[in-house]
């Protein structure tokens, strides 16, 4: 029986993959290094360790870990502004899961700093959910449950109860490892990559079941 709702924010909440790959282009080019975008996309919803450190591996550049990291946030936060918008249907289906008696819960890879500029920009409030858990909280990242597992405890919950809304592959992977349902957001990848139990383009699109088990 559903108890609970964890979202991923980005592909979920927002769509601020361009954003992050092109501060991270950017952030590269500033090092002296060429990147392309699509490098990115082996990396996204491992958080930002592994976003811009794998792509550092494939072309064997030496990374300052931090140092560069929060350029890439300075720079994120430069982009976004302004320009970020809840996903079609997200607070319609926040709205619906409430009307439930269901509890809310993020749970991004990202660190807490680009997830709270996330919340900023679309006006959301850390105290709209009942858990955030990020990438700074926890020691392994997607593909690894550990995220997911700290939410739902966080929540109260066990994991079987919760339903997990993801866009990315790692992060189907872990909710599938944390003993989770999930919903499988296609905005980053194909339902045949995601292999989630239910799919939808957005949350506006969840089939109504996604709620009801």
């Amino acid at each position: 029986m559903i108890k609970a709702v964890i979202f991923d924010m980005d592909g979920v909440l927002i769509d601020s993959e361009p954003f992050i790959r092109e501060a991270s282009v950017r952030m590269f080019a500033e090092r002296g290094l060429v990147v392309q975008p699509e490098d990115f996309v082996p990396f996204t919803g491992a958080g930002e360790d592994r976003f811009i450190g794998g792509v550092a591996d494939l072309y064997d550049f030496e990374l300052d870990l931090k140092r560069d990291k929060d350029r890439t946030y300075e720079l994120y936060g430069e982009l976004v502004r302004g320009n970020l918008q809840p996903l079609c249907g997200v607070h319609e289906f926040i709205d619906k899961a409430r009307s439930k008696g269901l509890k809310l819960a993020v749970a991004s890879a990202a660190d807490r700093v680009k997830v709270e500029i996330n919340l900023t920009e679309i006006g959301f409030t850390p105290d709209m959910f009942d858990a955030l858990v990020t990438g700074s909280d926890v020691a392994r990242k997607k593909p690894d449950p550990e995220i997911f597992l700290a939410a739902a405890s966080r929540m109260g919950v066990e994991p079987a109860h919760c339903l997990v809304c993801e866009d990315a592959v790692n992060g189907t992977t872990a909710a599938k490892a944390a003993g989770m349902k999930c919903l499988g957001i296609t905005t980053s990848f194909t339902p045949e990559e995601l292999q989630a139990n239910w799919h939808a383009p957005n949350l506006g699109l969840a089939p109504n079941e996604v709620l009801e088990w």
